[in-house]
């Protein structure tokens, strides 16, 4: 096989193992499939153009074409001229199915469905990304760039899963880059010829500077192997590479130290913001009797910078036994003890603990850290919630309105923190939340007026299909256009109470879920939610409902004394039954297709907790299995087949003299590739005698070991020299005995080199290159009789 045919089949290669990285974000993974013999008609497509030969920017574009045509030819056959050709109907089809998938992308959580458009993507963009590697690597013949698109492909596929196998994607998809690199090392090296071992101190020893470009070829694997260990870590989009030791979420640090990332993990102000494949999340058994106010919260973001809330990075420590007192929580509130079994779906992967706030204690197995500020759970070193089943201990904080409106300024440092609004923030924010709240007394009033005005009387809709834009001015649009999601009240009362000086944040978790007839609740993705939660002094932080049709309305908002102007307590979210339901979850009416966005209250995929694995099929695991033994089989398979050839050459021999005679050569030969094996590398020029002497020299060998190999050697004269050879017995057991002795006088480096990198594996590749080579050479010589006219005689 040529040099440049052994380039093109590793480039195909290594960009299918690195796609391999995209099998966590889909559900089915028979596009794989179908993706193998598009790269391949690719990859052929551009040696035959390489063999014409053409030019390279010429080769490029035939490979360009032929994608475009297969491209067409899959996905819009019946738009194509002659349902090949793409034409203007098969390019604008392509282009909407594109937007469609486009659009999947951001509707269904992952693992997403496998619709059309997002097959196109996926097979169109690793296609694409195949012709990259091809043209870099083989066209102009410079592997180690071709590695950049391969880490694009990497990067993508790990910044959008979980992270749950990541370290599996990443050892297949450096196989490959790897790969690539030692194909191209070994077509250089090509160009000089083959080079030999010799003894050391001889011309052909690796001393010598035909050695040096082994060395180089070594240094520059190691080198590369490192950079795509370490290069992972850097990217803001990843949770980290193979050598990640902080999970995601997490910073470093062990005992009590730490800080939790500054990165929103779960909401941003987006437009069309969806997810139709609703599944139970959590299911939980409590000791109230009231579920309307059982929220879990997952974290809370009080860090607003006019587009969006995130959490602010915080010190983290060990989880303690106890819980403090929440901040601000006075000692004359009303509270009760409500403890709370919570046991989360096996497919959902969370790397923040939902929990009832605010938490006095949690007993959970795994890897988790406190965040004091929030009171919350994030897990470190990768803990995530997949399968988790632990117990919390919580408060139910029933505050009246009286207390709330009676409640004192907070501390200057946590009203200096919590009322800061950024100087991109709309005028107009401020400007409606003082003509809201004009009439109001006190801040708890004004909490309550903000409340109304998006729950009741400001004329909004609940719409999760609502576009309004990004940047600052998103909350501008929304308070113009009035419709919107969870995400857009919460993000838009927290900002108006920090303009009224009141403290606040975005809490995100889930609502109350739906009681089931054994007395449990189920929390569904349909559940995901965000609230905004507001500080008084003597209560601390305090729940508000303002999205209307979701969640429950707080009972401290309805009033408790005469000509307090609260909302309408007919509202449909304040008369959420606590009764159990032998009815099934609203959830489960709800499927992962398509359908109207008013069809199911889907939460928006920006406050749908970010799941990983799940709906996986016989095909997962088909494909997984494959993939691991692909990557063990990599770096085994010198081993495997120098284990078999050994077993082949010491094997028995048949009863003739020609069945003896090659028994002995194959013995002679498996000594010799033994002691190459250990370092020792033949020298054809030698007689047996004297290459038996030199590895008895060289390999330090004792008595017995010499006698086995001088034996040998004069078995494989006898087959050489003698007029009618005679059979050697025990030829194999010597083999044996000087390959044990060979063992025992080397190093440990030396021995698992020998084991596990062979050298002479290397004769695989001779023997593939000349049976090419002689292929070529017969079809070459065929050529001219192909071209004879009919009836012309050589």
């Amino acid at each position: 096989m040529s040099g440049r045919a052994r380039l093109a089949l590793c480039s195909a290669a290594a960009t299918l193992m690195a796609s391999c990285a995209l099998l966590p974000l889909v559900a089915e993974p028979t596009w794989l499939l179908l993706l193998a013999p598009l790269v391949a008609v690719q990859t052929g497509v551009g040696a035959a153009a390489r063999r014409v030969p053409l030019g390279r920017p010429l080769t490029v574009a035939a490979q360009a074409l032929v994608t475009l045509v297969l491209l067409t030819l899959v996905f819009a056959r019946e738009h194509a001229v002659a349902g090949v050709i793409p034409g203007p109907d098969a390019f604008r089809y392509l282009a909407d199915l594109f937007q469609q998938g486009s659009d999947d992308v951001n509707r269904y959580a992952i693992p997403a469905p496998l619709t059309d458009g997002i097959e196109l993507m996926l097979i169109g963009g690793v296609l694409l990304i195949g012709l990259l590697v091809d043209t870099l690597a083989v066209t102009f013949r410079s592997a180690a760039p071709a590695g950049l698109p391969l880490l694009a492909l990497y990067s993508v596929a790990a910044g959008l899963s979980d992270g749950a196998a990541d370290w599996l994607w990443f050892l297949v998809a450096a196989a490959g880059y790897l790969m690539l690199l030692l194909a191209e090392g070994r077509d250089r090296l090509a160009q000089w010829g083959r080079v030999f071992g010799a003894a050391p101190g001889s011309p052909g020893a690796v001393d010598s500077p035909a050695g040096a470009p082994v060395r180089t070829g070594r240094r520059i694997g190691a080198v590369a192997l490192g950079v795509a260990l370490v290069v992972p870590l850097a990217l803001p989009a990843m949770q980290g590479g193979l050598l990640d030791v902080a999970g995601a979420g997490v910073g470093p640090g062990n005992g009590d130290g730490g800080t939790v990332s500054a990165v929103n993990p779960l909401v941003s102000l987006r437009d069309d913001l969806n997810t139709d494949d609703d599944r139970q999340v959590l299911t939980l058994k409590t000791s109230t009797t009231d579920f309307s106010d059982l929220y879990l919260r997952i974290v809370s973001l009080d860090d607003f910078d006019g587009t969006t809330w995130k959490p602010a990075q915080r010190h983290i420590v060990g989880v303690p036994e106890v819980f403090p007192t929440p901040a601000g929580l006075g000692t004359d509130v009303k509270r009760a003890k409500v403890r709370t079994t919570v046991t989360a779906a096996n497919w959902y992967a969370q790397n923040w603990l939902p929990m009832p706030y605010p938490p006095s204690s949690v007993q959970v197995s795994g890897r988790w850290r406190y965040e004091p500020i929030g009171m919350t759970l994030v897990g470190d070193h990768g803990q995530s919630t997949r399968g988790a089943t632990y117990q919390v201990t919580s408060l139910a904080v029933r505050p009246t309105a009286r207390q709330l409106a009676a409640a004192p300024e907070p501390a200057a440092a946590l009203l200096r923190e919590y009322t800061k609004v950024p100087s991109a923030l709309p005028s107009v924010v401020a400007r409606t939340a003082r003509r809201i709240t004009s009439g109001a007394t006190s801040h708890y009033q004004q909490a309550v007026e903000l409340q109304d005005y998006f729950a009741v009387n400001g004329g909004f809709q609940y719409d999760t299909s609502v576009k309004v834009g990004q940047g600052p001015g998103a909350i501008a649009t929304f308070l113009k256009k009035k419709q919107g999601f969870c995400v857009h009240f919460s993000f838009t009362m927290a900002a108006m109470a920090r303009t009224l000086g009141i403290p606040a944040r975005v809490a995100v978790g889930f609502a109350p879920g739906t009681p089931q007839a054994d007395g449990t609740v189920a929390v569904s993705q349909r559940d995901a939610h965000a609230w905004p939660e507001l500080y008084f002094e003597g209560v601390g932080w305090t729940r508000f409902e303002p999205t209307p049709t979701r969640g429950t309305t707080p009972s401290y908002t309805l009033p408790d004394t005469p000509g307090t102007s609260q909302p309408d307590p007919a509202l449909p979210s304040r008369n959420a039954s606590s009764a159990p339901s032998a009815a099934a979850s609203p959830s489960e009416s709800c499927t992962g297709e398509p359908r109207k966005p008013d069809a199911c209250d889907s939460p928006s995929a920006a406050v749908a907790p970010h799941s990983g694995g799940g709906g996986s099929g016989p095909w997962w695991y088909l494909l997984t299995g494959l993939a691991v033994l692909a990557t063990l089989a990599v770096p085994l398979s010198p081993l495997l087949w120098r284990t078999r050839v050994r077993s082949l050459r010491l094997g028995a021999h048949g009863r003739t003299a020609q069945d003896a005679a090659a028994h002995t050569l194959a013995v002679w030969q498996e000594l010799t590739d033994s002691a190459w094996d250990h370092g020792i590398a033949p020298d054809d020029s030698l007689t047996p005698r004297r290459a038996a002497a030199r590895v008895v020299r060289l390999g330090r060998l004792d008595q017995a070991a010499e006698a086995a190999v001088h034996r040998v050697a004069d078995a494989v004269e006898q087959v050489l020299y003698a007029p009618r050879p005679s059979p050697a017995a025990g030829a194999a057991a010597d083999v044996r005995r000087v390959i044990a002795a060979l063992r025992g006088t080397a190093s440990a480096r030396t021995r698992l080199r020998a084991l596990f990198l062979p050298r002479s594996a290397v004769r695989v590749l001779w023997a593939v290159s000349a049976r090419w080579s002689a292929l070529t050479r017969r079809v070459a010589a065929a050529r001219p009789a192909l071209r004879r006219p009919s009836g012309q005689r050589g």
